[in-house]
């Protein structure tokens, strides 16, 4: 699935399927904060994205999902590299899910979140 914001980010979809995804990044200037160190947004970013497309597939037709709250943990910051985003479905019921990811430098864990995803069916735009 094209997904603009992905490709705004240069953020990569290596493995994805029901529950489970895997998104990279290779860090480039564009990514750093003033400071020279990567901004807290794009680890955000690749969580909350990781989440949605492991919960994606496990959605029925019609169904779409939603960010409802992540909250993450920075435990290192990052200068380079690639980033590695490891996102896995912990729950799911009918209308809420719980995932986690995990983000790793050169297997070293940088950041950690934990998030809650809607689960529901849009209602269609009045004629």
């Amino acid at each position: 699935m094209k997904h603009p914001f992905a490709e705004l980010i240069d953020l990569r979809s290596e493995a994805s399927q029901a529950g489970s995804n895997t998104q990279t990044l290779v860090v480039a200037p564009h990514h750093l904060n003033p400071h020279h160190v990567v901004h807290g947004a794009v680890l955000y970013a690749m969580a909350d994205t990781g989440m949605g497309s492991a919960l994606y597939p496990t959605l029925a037709a019609g169904e779409i999902c939603a960010t409802v709250e992540i909250k993450i943990n920075y435990f290192k910051p990052v200068f380079e590299g690639q980033l590695v985003c490891k996102s896995e479905l912990i729950n799911r019921g009918k209308t809420l899910a719980n995932l986690e990811s995990r983000l790793y430098v050169d297997q070293v864990l940088v950041a950690h979140a934990n998030g809650n995803f809607a689960i529901f069916r849009p209602k269609r735009a009045e004629a």
